[in-house]
């Protein structure tokens, strides 16, 4: 966003009322189901969106102002990161888990890997607060903001208020993150009618819709349940899924299906990132998995999948790349915002 268009934003709060300025979510397809996450109690506007895209990109979010949810939520990584297999954090820690992909998040009704989190808006107290990740608390986040030259004016605009509040900073930051549409990709211009699968895209669609949609359920390409899909164990980590959270062993080895949308670009895949490329993760379905209690029903057989299977497969997969969503400038670092441009 241009100085100038914040300039708009900022002075449309008091011209037009918060109402006035709602915005809704661009590009939607009616092809999509209905958003679970509530507009009607944190109203998208562009004066709020801003706020959060700052905030997102702003180390001042962790404890030794190193770290910002951009550095493991790279936007031309679809908002995940592509140099290591595991998320790092302040002091050079290592996360136990692949930072997953945003993207569509007003859809999705719980959050991460374990599903820890079950709202958009408390979703950032979890990498705030985690030792190994940004090892901060929302207390000493507003401390900073509020000792700072930029943000008592960025929350004046959304808020009519330059008071700096922990709920406010959550709400701002959920506002940019429901923002963020993946929407635009070849096979949505193919569901608009706008262009046409080729003979191996299509052939791959009909493999995924046959073996892969139960899970990775389209249009969003995930069903947002926990499921276990004959992963080993991975000794050093011992990362038990779902369990950990509901102490349930009907849980054990579950994890958040992930949206496959931009999959070109969110590799290394798997909750621990254990594989780089799409051959690998296909060649783990068609594969005999261990019998465990909790494996995927759809799983209990290896799918069966022929080498140009895989191949057509992929093919499919690269029509959900969405260029327009990896490469939107309001997803961007908002350099005009830290370091605005001053004639001489």
């Amino acid at each position: 966003m241009s100085k100038k268009t914040w300039i708009i934003a900022f002075l449309s709060v008091f011209v037009l009322g918060f109402d006035q300025i709602n915005i809704t979510i661009v590009n939607t397809p009616q092809y999509f189901p209905k958003p679970v996450y509530s507009f009607s109690k944190n109203k998208l506007n562009e004066a709020g969106i801003l706020l959060g895209r700052a905030l997102f990109y702003d180390p001042i979010l962790s404890g030794n102002n190193s770290i910002s949810c951009a550095s493991c939520h790279n936007s031309y990584a679809a908002f995940t990161h592509v140099d290591h297999h595991l998320s790092h954090g302040i002091d050079d820690r290592i996360g136990s888990r692949n930072a997953p992909a945003l993207m569509n998040l007003a859809w999705q009704p719980i959050f991460m890997w374990d599903g820890a989190i079950n709202h958009l808006e408390i979703q950032a107290l979890a990498p705030i607060s985690n030792a190994d990740e940004m090892g901060s608390s929302i207390a000493e986040v507003v401390s900073k903001l509020k000792n700072s030259k930029l943000y008592p004016r960025l929350y004046y605009a959304v808020y009519g208020d330059s008071t700096i509040t922990g709920a406010q900073t959550l709400k701002a930051i959920a506002q940019f993150l429901a923002s963020i549409v993946s929407a635009n990709s070849k096979y949505d211009k193919v569901m608009r009618h706008e262009m046409q699968f080729n003979a191996q895209e299509k052939n791959g669609f009909a493999l995924f819709q046959k073996h892969c949609n139960q899970c990775h359920t389209a249009p969003l390409f995930s069903n947002f349940q926990f499921e276990n899909n004959g992963l080993s164990v991975d000794t050093a980590l011992k990362d038990w899924g779902r369990m950990r959270i509901t102490q349930n062993p009907k849980d054990s080895l579950k994890f958040k299906v992930p949206t496959l949308r931009n999959i070109e670009y969110s590799y290394p895949y798997m909750h621990d990132g254990r594989f780089k490329q799409l051959s690998e993760v296909l060649n783990h379905y068609t594969h005999a998995k261990k019998q465990t209690s909790t494996l995927a029903v759809s799983l209990k057989k290896p799918i069966p999948l022929s080498a140009n299977d895989k191949v057509d497969i992929i093919a499919f997969l690269l029509t959900l790349s969405d260029k327009d969503f990896i490469f939107n400038p309001r997803y961007t670092y908002p350099k005009d915002l830290f370091f605005p441009q001053t004639k001489d």
